[in-house]
């Protein structure tokens, strides 16, 4: 009996990790399967704007690997395909390849037991690690014996190190902007980098919950209100989920947009509320929603086209809903004096037209990584909503 594995690798592996089919190949060691009703899957899906940057990958790996690759099918296989019977025909095909010894490797745990009842081996693939973009991959951190990224950490002795343009920084301090003191070491840093004076532009990747909107925010009133180094706050929303429900909507600009950065207000509000921003606010008193346009206004993206933003800090919230010529368009209104966020989830895109990889904050990753004025970082670590959040999170609910 030959020591060779013959893996047979299902859709959801080769989508969570194209490069599978040359980890489990391992060089020469073993052999690797791919049933014809995996193509077909891959062909369904491939126009998927989440997907599709993925399955051109897998499919990529596929054809520069295809002659070490062993597709299996059987009568079957071209008959009429119904999507919900894809296992059926994944197994089927299997038990006809006569693979010697076949090993199914999927993350389908339902699938997985049907294997079992036909008495087909099966595993999870434990190597698995999802698609992640360049604004994920690159977490602001330099990896051990790498040369450091401009504006980049490291750890040492367990406390972060800032290279910049001046030397090597220890952040062994926690910094507190507007009264707010953060909860992880990650948003102390983000707080270091967004109200670093040599930093013009902080991307922050992040998932929901980790506070990037909060952090920027905060740090805009500390820059705009008590260090007075800029004189307003501009807050820009894509209108990709606005489309045409905006028009729909009663009221000018300012009232049609207030159903979609209610969360904004919350944020501003309790910011307010920790430490007074009256400035901030046309009367404090009455209306705290009417803002001081002087001081801080919330646009859509398209009132920024022809603008000139001088003297100012820019908060670009869910940047991954813009497209590379939005970001472009955004960033070159940007005149003297301006200190730029622009925050986002890469894994969260709404508009139909970009993906995980073709989106506006992965392209600023992407492009600026490297530059002296430029920093990046993933917020890890516990999300931070307040402690009921805190209590799901660590009893695992």
């Amino acid at each position: 009996m030959s020591d060779k594995k013959n893996f047979v690798i299902d859709t959801n592996v080769l989508i969570e990790s194209p490069d599978s089919i040359l980890s489990l190949q391992n060089g020469s060691d073993n052999n690797i399967y791919i049933p014809y009703h995996v193509l077909i899957e891959l062909n369904t899906l491939k126009t998927n704007p989440r997907l599709r940057h993925i399955i051109a990958k897998v499919v990529d790996v596929m054809l520069q690997n295809k002659d070490r690759i062993h597709f299996i099918r059987n009568d079957a296989s071209i008959s009429h395909f119904s999507e919900d019977l894809v296992d059926n025909h994944i197994l089927n095909e299997i038990m006809d390849a006569e693979i010697e010894d076949p090993i199914l490797v999927t993350n389908d745990k339902i699938l997985r037991l049907q294997a079992g009842l036909l008495s087909i081996d099966s595993e999870e693939y434990r190597d698995s690690k999802p698609f992640e973009s360049d604004s994920q991959l690159y977490t602001g951190f330099c990896e051990n014996g790498d040369a450091p990224v401009p504006n980049s950490f490291s750890w040492f002795e367990g406390k972060p190190v800032f290279h910049g343009a001046s030397g090597e920084e220890t952040i062994g301090f926690t910094l507190d902007l507007w009264h707010v003191r953060p909860r992880t070491v990650y948003q102390n840093l983000a707080f270091f980098l967004m109200e670093n004076s040599a930093i013009d532009l902080v991307s922050v990747q992040s998932e929901a919950g980790y506070g990037k909107t909060f952090l920027a925010l905060a740090t805009a009133l500390y820059l705009v209100l008590e260090k007075r180094q800029f004189q307003k706050i501009y807050l820009v929303k894509p209108t990709i989920e606005l489309g045409a429900k905006l028009g729909y909507l009663p009221g000018d600009i300012k009232e049609k947009l207030e159903p979609y950065v209610k969360y904004i207000h919350d944020l501003v509000i309790k910011l307010h509320n920790m430490r007074p921003a009256n400035k901030l606010f046309l009367n404090p008193n009455e209306d705290i929603l009417r803002y001081n346009p002087k001081r801080f206004e919330i646009l859509p993206m398209a009132y920024i086209r022809g603008m000139n933003i001088e003297n100012a800090v820019v908060i670009v919230d869910e940047t991954q809903n813009l497209s590379r010529s939005e970001v472009r368009s955004l960033l070159t209104r940007m005149g003297e004096d301006v200190k730029c966020f622009c925050l986002g989830d890469t894994r969260q895109v709404d508009n139909p037209y970009l993906n995980e990889s073709n989106n506006g904050l992965n392209w600023i990753v992407r492009k600026f990584k490297g530059l002296s004025n430029y920093a990046h970082l993933v917020l890890k670590g516990e999300k931070s909503r307040g402690p009921i959040t805190d209590m799901v999170l660590k009893s695992k609910l």
